[in-house]
């Protein structure tokens, strides 16, 4: 996953506590209008289990899966089909392919990215002409419950070195639809969706999910504090105010010839 809160995801743990993630996914794979043989990108793909959904709805088509994390590029090349998935380490917002393709899509990913105008404008390049982007991310006021939790323990237990981060980027509809458009999509929807989630194992979806980012900045010796104080706060069964930004766009069709 590529941008600001890009490092070398705990592949393992993610993999074994994501249903949520693959929760959110299945909708947006069934948007796209796929004949079964095209050529799609997979932006973010984690370590596959998403992008293996793509590959049902592609019988006769193929996926080229690109992930910002090394750890989840090896899960995934181990799990996916090689002989219809090509898995590519690298950040998205500096992609570059030798293929253009028919499809973007992507799950849980761009709100990673720091730039969001750079990362569309990546996107719109790697497709063809006409080509959809159909993706979920997380949106404006996403976890807010989550992130005022973390903020009063930081404060309250000294974590001097989280004091204002803040590595996501959870933008509104009406911000993304203007970049999108500015960088040469149309047909531009965007909306946001409250999905409110009871975690898997909180403890380490908590650790792995959302602390990620945050625990790299802290002392070794004082990770195991920060997600134990942030996991007591959240209470023994908590429940997370996902807020999903849905998008869908197209890029303009190439003029026809005569």
């Amino acid at each position: 996953m590529a941008g600001r809160g890009t490092r070398d995801w705990d592949a393992a743990t993610y993999d074994r506590v994501s249903t949520p993630q693959q929760d959110w996914a299945r909708p947006v794979v069934e948007r796209l209008p796929l004949r079964g043989d095209e050529t799609v990108l997979d932006a973010g793909c984690g370590t596959g289990r998403v992008t293996a959904m793509l590959l049902e709805r592609l019988p006769a088509g193929r996926v080229i899966a690109v992930d910002g994390s090394a750890a989840m590029v090896a899960e995934a090349r181990a799990f996916l089909d090689p002989e219809r998935t090509v898995v590519i380490h690298s950040d998205l917002a500096e992609l570059e392919l030798d293929e253009r393709v028919d499809a973007v899509f992507s799950n849980a990913v761009f709100h990673w990215v720091a730039d969001h105008r750079r990362l569309f404008a990546t996107l719109h390049a790697t497709l063809a002409p006409g080509g959809r982007l159909e993706a979920q991310c997380g949106g404006a006021g996403n976890v807010a419950g989550f992130m005022a939790a973390v903020a009063e323990v930081v404060a309250e237990r000294g974590f001097d070195e989280l004091a204002g981060f803040d590595p996501t980027h959870f933008a509104a509809p009406a911000e993304t639809a203007a970049i999108l458009e500015s960088v040469g999509f149309e047909q531009v929807s965007c909306a946001l969706e409250p999905r409110p989630i009871r975690p898997p194992e909180p403890r380490e979806f908590v650790r792995s999910v959302c602390l990620g980012a945050h625990l790299a900045l802290v002392p070794e010796r004082r990770r195991d504090e920060l997600v134990d104080a942030v996991t007591e706060r959240l209470g023994p069964d908590p429940v997370l105010d996902y807020v999903r930004l849905n998008i869908s766009a197209r890029r303009r069709a190439a003029p026809a010839s005569f």
